[in-house]
């Protein structure tokens, strides 16, 4: 007996989620990201697939579109056992997208959230798993950029890597000064963070972080906001004090300052194979079992949704009225449109000749899904018109029109006089008063009043005062809920429609991926802009800043970071981050003041 699938990892298509990408139709939300939203969907044979469709900020850029391109061609030649290969891609449409295997397991960054931290054989496979899913990816020219425990899926038989070369797609284009965050600080290597140069050597940094991440179950650079992280992964060693000892060697290595100190993939391999008392074989428990417990969840996957039901048949036409038959030429016209791809036409029952209106033609074919039919026009009668014989009322002698009525009947009366026909002088009137009207407001306006004046009084009458502000201290907001402006004071509430904060209408929100283990301060409701540290936060700044986002990574984000938030029902706010607290994943939150002037701008339309 199957059950439904877990709200948690499956988020229901809303209205604004297209029904079909590519030909594939959508079942389910998998996740979202800076750099798109993530579909479940099926193979026309019914296998699931992961579709990342990209953000029309992203889509509308020209070298992220370049680079782009030149990734997905790549990464189709990545094909190892510990990769999700890609499937399909579109990457010259208006919304690029990319297809990949859908790995019904969880990353390794929710697993260690949820289940704490691995044990070593646990660590050892995985990192080997790893190390191999690197090895297919450098030897397609791709440099991965972005590996951390959000891209490393958990499956029954080893890991996953994901998203490889994508973020290069993202890396110097325009957006990346507009709050979009492409790449993890936590997981940088010294020299991707410092200089930006990246080479295989990179991934490997990466690696070692992520099995002492899965050991330990927090990174070894401690936390924090992102450019203090980045401090400590440029200047200090990692804290390896929890460290399993029998992983100390291969951690150690790959966390080498110097990238030419870091192992091969090759030695990784051999030194957790030297680590291990017994062989490394990956199988079915390779995962404690709590975790491979929850796999079994990813796989009650919902149903795609149904394609709409075919045009009914129409119905007879019925017996032949006095309108004109088709025209030859449009009937031919007709037969002649060809079957839209992705269904089989079906031929209509020969109709009479001379059709009724919206009857269906011979050689009609039946229209595809959503496609409106196009039935042809039946031809009336041109004018002029045959004028029936219609009896014609009888007056009183003298009259042209029905004379008044009165309850007990006709009365004949005298016929009106005609009135005498003054046209011209009441036209010639009205041109001269204009005349002598304007003349004379003229000559009571000053030099240059008459140029603009009404519409700098309109705009001064129209120009509505500034509000006063309201400030609200320490509001601590859990993590998936959301605020309102609107509200006095405003209180953290779960979006009401159950769809999710990420999904629904709020003004703010914190949301924290379970899937991928991000973590967001962003808006449904409006935009977003992170001042700099020489901005001042007030009500004329955050009408005059214009790098919108909607969402905010909260690496980000520091103790005391201002964000304006202008929402689309005219509430302009400034948000002042005061950091995140809460150390189990039920209890996070974080915590903001407020300052709102509550309808400073005219609500947005639509």
């Amino acid at each position: 007996m199957g059950s439904a699938p877990s709200a948690d990892f499956f988020q229901p298509l809303r209205a604004d989620d297209p029904a079909v990408v590519g030909g594939y139709r959508l079942a389910a939300v998998l996740g979202a990201g800076g750099m798109g939203k993530v579909y479940l969907s099926y193979t026309p044979g019914g296998r699931p697939i992961a579709l990342k469709v990209i953000r029309p900020e992203f889509g509308g850029d020209p070298e992220f579109r370049r680079r782009f391109q030149q990734e997905v061609r790549a990464a189709e030649r990545v094909q190892g056992l510990y990769t999700a290969p890609v499937i399909d891609s579109d990457t010259e449409g208006a919304q690029p997208w990319l297809a990949t295997a859908y790995v019904p397991g969880p990353s390794l960054a929710h697993a260690v959230a949820r289940h704490g931290a691995l044990p070593v054989r646990s660590v050892l496979l995985l990192t080997v798993g790893v190390a191999e899913a690197l090895h297919v990816i450098h030897g397609a020219g791709i440099v991965h950029r972005d590996l951390k425990p959000a891209n490393v899926l958990l499956a029954s038989d080893g890991p996953r890597v994901i998203d490889f070369g994508i973020a290069r797609a993202a890396d110097s284009t325009a957006l990346t000064s507009t709050g979009v965050s492409v790449g993890t600080p936590a997981f940088m290597a010294p020299e991707q963070a410092s200089a930006g140069t990246v080479t295989p050597a990179t991934d490997v940094f990466a690696l070692g972080q992520i099995a002492a991440f899965s050991a330990i179950g927090a990174s070894v650079f401690g936390d924090g906001p992102s450019h203090a992280v980045l401090y400590r992964i440029v200047h200090e060693d990692p804290d390896l004090s929890a460290l399993p000892e029998q992983l100390r060697p291969v951690v150690t290595r790959c966390l080498s300052r110097d990238p030419g100190d870091r192992p091969t993939l090759t030695e990784i391999i051999e030194l957790c194979n030297a680590a291990s008392e017994v062989p490394l074989r990956q199988g079915g428990d390779w995962l404690p079992r709590d975790v491979a417990g929850s796999l079994t969840e990813r796989l009650r996957l919902p149903a795609p949704m149904p394609a709409p039901a075919p045009a009914p048949a129409p119905a007879p036409a019925p017996a032949p009225t006095e309108v004109s038959p088709q025209p030859p030429a449009q009937a031919a016209a007709a037969a002649a449109v060809p079957a839209a791809p992705g269904y089989t036409p079906t031929d209509v029952a020969a109709a009479p000749t001379q059709a009724a209106p919206g009857a269906v033609p011979p050689g009609y074919r039946t229209p595809p899904p959503y496609a409106r039919p196009s039935y042809p026009q039946p031809s009336y009668p041109q004018p002029p018109y045959p004028q029936p014989p219609y009896p014609q009322p009888s007056y009183a002698p003298g009259h042209s029109t029905p004379p008044p009525f009165h309850a007990q009947g006709f009365v004949p009366g005298p016929p009106a006089p005609p009135r005498p026909k003054r046209t011209g002088l009441i036209v010639i009137g009205a041109v001269a008063a204009a005349v002598v009207g304007l003349v004379i407001l003229r000559s009571l306006l000053p030099d240059g009043s008459d140029k603009g004046g009404d519409d700098k009084a309109s705009g001064a009458a129209q120009k509505r005062p500034d509000p006063q502000p309201v400030s609200y201290q320490g509001i601590e907001v859990p993590q998936n809920h959301q605020v309102m402006f609107a509200d006095n004071p405003p209180r953290p509430a779960e979006e009401p429609t159950g769809a999710g904060v990420l999904y629904g209408h709020a003004d703010l929100f914190y949301y924290r991926d379970t899937l991928f283990g991000d973590e967001k301060f962003g808006t449904t409701n409006g935009k977003l802009v992170l001042l700099n540290n020489s901005e001042k936060g007030s009500l004329e700044t955050c009408r005059a800043v214009t790098r919108f986002t909607e969402k905010i990574g909260l690496d980000q984000l520091t103790d005391g970071s201002q964000v304006c938030v202008l929402s689309k029902a005219g509430h302009i706010t400034l948000a002042t981050f005061r950091g995140r607290s809460g150390v189990k994943e039920e209890t996070r939150f974080i915590t903001v003041d407020l300052t709102v002037w509550r309808n400073a701008e005219a609500a947005a339309k639509g």
